[in-house]
């Protein structure tokens, strides 16, 4: 029979190996990006102005990862995180209900048989049902602007971004990234004016929403800027579109604290 101590010396060695973190794997991001013959080639036409590999390797990606793609019925980054992430990882695809159509649904089934790590979830965009404490990391690309935004047409209620922020913030788990990228407005406008007129937003009111909702910059990049772009025009413009300036921020929850001995 083993001794006290000996007793007390494997439950520790097994504690240690019980506690010790797991060793991260960066995503392979750039294969999942050069897969062009499983993925569409309306998505493929965006690379250049996206750059993927560029943008999730400065996020963080990794391997394993139960990831979050806000907005993503049109599976650009479905196609590329899915895969990247692993058989071990998640991809969860949220369209707003008022954007889910039968061509989403019928795309993303195609999509799904053969990307098994994938699903897609759908609610009411003023409201997303999101489980609480679910995601290692979420990018919205393109997209955080319309929580300023409202159409009765397209039965867009108008939104508290705080109200929606808090969704996404308990949604996140301790330690998880967000990726913001989006559509650069001048300084200093009022937010859903801009919005309304051109679907672009101050990086400034961004970096605010996320701070007052709890999140902590963790950086920023400048991959996606255009100084061609003079912010005056609506990003649909002809002129602009695709083109656009595009700001890239990235925060994170903050992680639990450690519990007191």
């Amino acid at each position: 029979m083993a001794s006290h101590s000996a007793r007390m010396m494997f439950a520790a060695i097994a504690l240690t190996m019980t506690a010790a973190p797991a060793i991260s794997e960066p995503a392979n991001v750039r294969a999942a990006v050069a897969a062009s013959a499983v993925r569409s080639a309306d998505n493929l036409k965006l690379d250049s102005g996206r750059k993927p590999a560029e943008l999730l390797a400065f996020l963080g990606l990794e391997r394993g990862m139960r990831a979050l793609d806000p907005f993503g019925g049109n599976l650009y980054w479905a196609e590329i995180i899915a895969p990247a992430v692993g058989p071990k990882g998640k991809l969860i695809v949220w369209q707003p209900s008022q954007f889910m159509s039968d061509k989403t649904q019928a795309k993303f089934a195609s999509f799904a048989a053969r990307q098994k790590n994938a699903a897609l979830m759908a609610s009411r965009f003023e409201t997303p049902a999101f489980a609480p404490n679910a995601y290692d990391f979420a990018l919205i690309n393109l997209d955080y602007h319309d929580v300023y935004w409202e159409s009765a047409k397209n039965g867009i209620a108008r939104m508290d971004p705080d109200a929606w922020l808090r969704i996404l913030y308990a949604t996140m788990k301790p330690g998880a990234v967000v990726g913001i990228v989006d559509h650069a407005a001048s300084a200093g406008g009022d937010p859903r004016v801009t919005v309304e007129a051109m679907h672009r937003i101050d990086p400034a009111v961004v970096r605010a929403d996320f701070v007052r909702a709890g999140f902590v910059l963790e950086g920023e990049s400048d991959m996606l800027r255009n100084p061609a772009d003079d912010h005056s025009l609506s990003v649909f413009d002809a002129k602009i579109r695709g083109h656009t300036d595009r700001f890239v921020l990235k925060f994170r929850k903050p992680a639990a604290p450690a519990r007191a001995r």
